[in-house]
């Protein structure tokens, strides 16, 4: 499921592109079409009006996929990282999707790192689909049609995806309620350790990766995150995180990071917390688009004169606050 379609003919790549016949795009998608995959992925991007069509073909493929998240601080090797473990997935049999979500340029909205240059090495392997996608300002490290994008690359058939977040430090914790599980990556001399101190980036770890591992410091690395996981409180049978050293670039260490990911999906199973899992991101998700639909709403209220009234009323005391939200849900029949 490369990115590239040998042989196809120039009009037939055309349709493809430009489509919205949702049931024709999905079709394709399911038979390895890379086309039809970018086409279904702009179209979720976008927030084109098929969006609920794409969404109820994709349905009956939900949570076929294992999606693993990586995060970290810029500069760990994300990237190489992913790069090397699509290696690995590969050599399993797997179809692999990788979706690298990337800082916006001010100016156009667009990804402007673009993972997919440092992914060359699979750019012409048809079990593999590697999409940048932009984060257009959202935050939490990742872009805010990523949920959906995932469920595209389930209905196109991928067995694990991975999802590769913003480098943006301790605050992209959203991937966690995403991934079936995440991997913090770190690197010695980075102030990673003091990084895994704090509550956020060490709650959301399923698996350590202490990256570049042949640098001084990565002992010390190793025994700071080891500290803080024994300082961890966990029930009987909860999840300890696993601490993998790993130097990306040479492909080393990379078969140990795919052994704990298997260990922590094994765990998910026994303890029915894969379900759980994957409760909470459908929840996070219904929410989500509400919450789009109450704006969307709201927003359409600015118009007329209803917002414009109860605003005059709270600025001049005759209302408080939270009774004109009130009365404005009420005239949006929420």
């Amino acid at each position: 499921m490369s990115e590239t379609v040998e042989n196809a003919p120039a009009a037939a790549v055309g349709s493809v592109r430009r489509s919205r016949d949702v049931p024709m795009l999905v079709e394709r998608a399911r038979a390895g079409d890379p086309r039809a995959v970018a086409r279904l992925i702009t179209l979720v991007e976008s927030g084109d009006e098929v969006l609920p069509q794409v969404a109820a073909a994709l349905a009956p493929y939900a949570g076929q996929a294992q999606v693993v998240g990586l995060t970290g601080s810029p500069g760990v090797g994300k990237s190489t990282t992913t790069n090397e473990l699509v290696r690995a997935l590969r050599a399993r049999g797997h179809r692999v999707g990788v979706l690298a979500i990337d800082p916006s340029s001010p100016f156009t909205g667009g990804a402007i790192l673009g993972d997919r240059v440092r992914m060359q090495d699979h750019a012409t392997d048809p079990g593999v689909y590697i999409r940048s996608m932009s984060s257009r300002g959202h935050l939490g490290g990742l872009s805010a049609a990523t949920p959906q994008a995932v469920r595209v690359l389930e209905g196109a058939g991928c067995d694990v995806v991975l999802v590769e977040t913003v480098g943006v430090g301790q605050a992209e914790v959203e991937v966690a309620s995403l991934a079936d599980t995440t991997l913090v990556l770190l690197a010695p001399g980075m102030g990673d350790a003091i990084q895994a101190v704090k509550a956020g980036i060490l709650e959301i770890a399923d698996v350590f990766v202490v990256n570049k591992a042949d640098r001084d410091g990565a002992d010390a690395t190793v025994r700071d995150i080891q500290g803080m996981i024994a300082l961890g409180e966990r029930g009987p049978g909860e999840w300890r995180p696993q601490v993998v050293r790993a130097i990306a670039a040479r492909g080393e260490g990379i078969d140990d990071i795919a052994a704990a990911i298997d260990k922590h999906r094994g765990w998910l199973e026994q303890h029915d917390e894969l379900r759980r899992r994957r409760e909470a991101r459908a929840a996070a998700e219904v929410e989500a688009i509400a919450l789009g639909v109450l704006r969307a709403r709201i927003g359409s209220l600015r118009d007329g004169t209803e917002l414009t009234t109860l605003a005059a009323k709270v600025a001049e005391g005759a209302i408080d606050p939270y009774a004109a939200a009130d009365e404005l849900l009420a005239q949006l029949g929420a």
